[in-house]
């Protein structure tokens, strides 16, 4: 639990340092993060790295990193403002940038 504390203490740091660089109108920096969090997880995995490491990394720090709670928020403050258009882009293309990165990163290694 350790591992897992410390890595969620750095992925939480980290993504709101690159959130409050990022910050706009269109939630890109979520986008971001979610996307290389996506890739880096199917990365780690398809390493198939020790326990203590994927409790450090893939749970703790990506775990922390990556942020559904925050893409939901957002989707809905964008439908709040009447950007529904805006919405429906921001829920597809964080899916589907989502999926792809994680088997890209999977793929890279297998």
């Amino acid at each position: 639990m350790i591992l897992v504390g410390i890595g969620g203490i750095f992925g939480a740091l980290t993504r709101y340092l690159i959130s409050k660089q990022l910050h706009s109108a269109y939630p890109w920096a979520t986008l971001l993060i979610n996307s290389t969090g996506s890739f880096a997880l199917g990365l780690l995995f398809a390493l198939q790295p020790a326990a203590w490491l994927w409790q450090l990394l893939g749970i703790g720090f990506l775990g922390a990193y990556t942020t559904f709670s925050t893409f939901g928020f957002e989707t809905v403050q964008l439908i709040e403002q009447q950007k529904g258009r805006q919405a429906c882009l921001y829920i597809s293309s964080s899916v589907l940038i989502g999926l792809l990165s994680a088997l890209l990163g999977f793929m890279i290694i297998q």
